[in-house]
């Protein structure tokens, strides 16, 4: 049963124990609310955002190139459809975001699960890796439009850092603090490497690392719209410094609401895989 339904059933028991007397239609809409408020809450908060930012926009003096209204920029998002210009833009973004991500995972996951686990490694590389933590993706443009000229390598570098040193702490921390116990109980069955590795270590720390790799996504994603309008021509960074460049702010507008459902989205898949986890793990 959804935890929708079980919000209704006390609701029904209550109207039914205090014996209210109401219409039998504001009863159901009492009901029905309580069901899918979790549905409803969102959009109805969406919907009066963007009556307020119709409103303001109609009525602040201000011209559309200052600050678009949502008409406008609905129909500066349809010229873009229509072109097929915010499709490029998109697919490009998404492009080096899947690039940089899946290099920062392939790399960072192993280089975390030997920091977490091997005590030398660990004091040899820990101060070299909070040493480089802080420092901002950002900071490295200047490298790394020199080291890879202009186009996406650059942009998708500025991604893998941004990605990579997060989740190797991340990852560090969710093997170093594995319970002892499941180790031992591999030597009694006299597990080889592998076999640790593989159903000991990764599902235990598969929760912690899941965990990691939704934040560092986000933080990927916002790296490869700051990268795009500086390294590369194409993208949703480049679409909203170029839209700027030519005072069209719909089409500013328009980009910075597609990085945001874009990002909604990403977010969305990795909460799906969140809860494909089994209950049931080391």
């Amino acid at each position: 049963m959804s935890k929708s339904e079980n919000t209704a059933e006390p609701v029904m028991d209550l109207l039914w124990k205090w014996k209210v007397n109401m219409p039998i239609n504001r009863l159901a809409w009492l009901i029905a609310y309580h069901q899918y408020r979790r549905q409803i809450l969102p959009w109805l908060s969406l919907l009066i955002i963007l009556l307020l930012w119709e409103a303001a926009a109609r009525y602040s003096g201000w011209n559309d190139q200052v600050f678009p209204s949502l008409s406008r920029v609905m129909r500066g998002m349809g010229e873009l459809i229509v072109s097929g210009a915010l499709l490029e833009h998109s697919v490009a973004s998404l492009f080096r975001i899947t690039v940089g991500f899946y290099l920062a995972v392939l790399l960072a996951i192993p280089l975390g699960i030997l920091l977490g686990r091997i005590e030398t490694l660990n004091i040899i590389l820990n101060p070299v890796i909070q040493f480089m933590r802080p420092i901002s993706p950002l900071a490295w443009i200047p490298l790394a439009m020199l080291w890879f000229g202009i186009g996406d390598k650059p942009a998708i570098f500025l991604i893998f850092l941004a990605i990579f040193l997060p989740l190797v702490v991340s990852t560090a921390i969710a093997a170093g603090t594995i319970n002892p116990v499941f180790f031992q109980v591999a030597a009694n069955f006299r597990f080889s490497r592998r076999e640790t590795l593989i159903k000991i270590i990764i599902p235990a720390i598969m929760p912690e690392l899941l965990t990691a790799l939704r934040l560092t996504l986000g933080i990927g994603w916002l790296v490869v719209v700051a990268a795009e309008m500086i390294a590369v021509r194409s993208g949703l960074g480049y679409l909203i410094l170029d839209a700027r460049n030519a005072l069209r702010m719909d089409y500013v507008m328009v980009g910075m609401i597609m990085i945001g459902l874009i990002g909604i989205v990403l977010d969305m898949i990795m909460q799906r895989l969140t809860g494909l986890l089994p209950e049931n793990r080391p």
